[in-house]
């Protein structure tokens, strides 16, 4: 029997993960601060209660005992991966995306925007002054490696479902729990996010358990098999929960309200590339992205976060619903005050597919 310690594994995507494990028969122990008890946890998983910010705590609580494998899923990281040298003999860790250079800060390139998709092999971030957190997340996949070289590292992007703490869900769900018939987007909401199933997350990382010898020295980009749009979203939980939600768009400089939810300062789109992944590990969702979303949506129905709650400062939502009223009044009165515009030669969609000869088409051809 493979005997684990699993670093964390309360969280939203620790509880999937420990039950994966205890299904392919290892013995799991969880080490965590003990202020997350989940009654999700297995009864019979052993806890040791330390924290894994703190290396004299870690070392108190475990003494001298030692591991087959080692799941790290929060805490300082690069200390760990030092601290378990000797006291484990297979290292799987978990990171995050903002390691890679112009996650967060997209106009690091010219022209502006991430590189679409973004693979394993594309440059992190190189120094504090370009962006503090993902180069600490950058080194820290460093200190992981210089340690533990067989290590297996699975980087994280945003993970929603169940049990997340800050749930960008809840700005959609919660509009419509008040009753709300209109929702602020930016850029008619066609920005493409990539974000994780919290289910399929664990998946992923369990992949690379389950494949030691092909994960060992790599580190692997996380992420649903299909990437959503904002606008796909929104129009999921809205089915989801039989609400009629008009989508109004306007310029992202402008769509202020719909920052909580897009949760970056641009509106340029983010998506990894996940074919390391799925070809080296086999990696395929458990559960495919529209039905996670529209299963976040009535878990947060049945489960809502309390108006004005921590959760919902750490969100930045204000939901201040007067503000936004006005917001999209002035937007509709300045569109409707627009004065029409007439093209001598109207504009089309190109010849395209058509060759020489072909027939020229205009919008009004395809709506039509």
């Amino acid at each position: 029997m493979t005997r684990t310690l699993v670093i964390g594994g309360t969280g939203p995507t620790g509880i999937h993960l420990v039950r994966g494990l205890m299904g392919r028969g290892h013995e799991v122990v969880i080490l965590h601060r003990g202020t997350h008890e989940r009654p999700e946890t297995p009864v019979e998983i052993e806890h040791i209660h330390a924290d894994p910010y703190d290396m004299e705590s870690l070392a108190d609580a475990i003494g001298d005992r030692t591991w087959d494998l080692t799941v790290v899923m929060y805490g300082r990281l690069r200390r760990i991966a030092e601290f378990m040298v000797g006291r484990t003999e297979r290292f799987v860790s978990v990171g995050g995306v903002p390691a890679i250079r112009g996650w967060m800060n997209p106009w690091l390139f010219t022209p502006e925007g991430l590189p679409v998709p973004v693979s394993e092999s594309a440059p992190v971030v190189a120094s504090p002054e370009e962006d503090e957190k993902g180069f600490r997340v950058a080194r820290t996949e460093e200190f992981v490696f210089a340690n533990q070289p067989k290590a297996a590292h699975f980087r994280y992007p945003y993970a929603y479902g169940p049990l997340q703490v800050v749930p960008r869900e809840w700005s959609v769900v919660r509009r419509i729990l008040d009753g709300r018939r209109q929702i602020v987007v930016a850029d008619d909401g066609l920005t493409l996010h990539h974000h994780g199933y919290t289910e399929n997350l664990a998946h992923a990382v369990l992949c690379g358990v389950d494949h030691p010898d092909a994960a060992a020295g790599l580190a692997f980009n996380c992420g649903d098999d299909e990437v959503l749009t904002i606008r796909q979203v929104i129009e999921i939980i809205a089915s989801e929960l039989g609400a009629e939600l008009e989508i109004v768009s306007m310029p992202f400089e402008l769509a202020v309200p719909a920052r909580p939810l897009l949760a970056q300062p641009s509106p340029t789109h983010r998506v990894l590339d996940t074919s390391l992944l799925q070809t080296r590990l086999g990696y395929r969702d458990l559960v495919p992205a529209r039905e996670a979303v529209a299963r976040t949506a009535r878990w947060l129905v049945e489960n809502p976060i309390a108006p004005g709650a921590p959760e919902e400062y750490v969100l930045t939502d204000p939901f201040d619903y007067a503000a936004e009223d006005q917001l999209i009044s002035s937007w509709e009165a300045a569109v409707g005050s627009m004065a029409p515009v007439t093209f001598e030669v109207a504009p089309g969609v190109g010849l395209a597919y058509s060759g020489p000869g072909g027939r020229p088409r205009t919008q009004a051809t395809f709506e039509n």
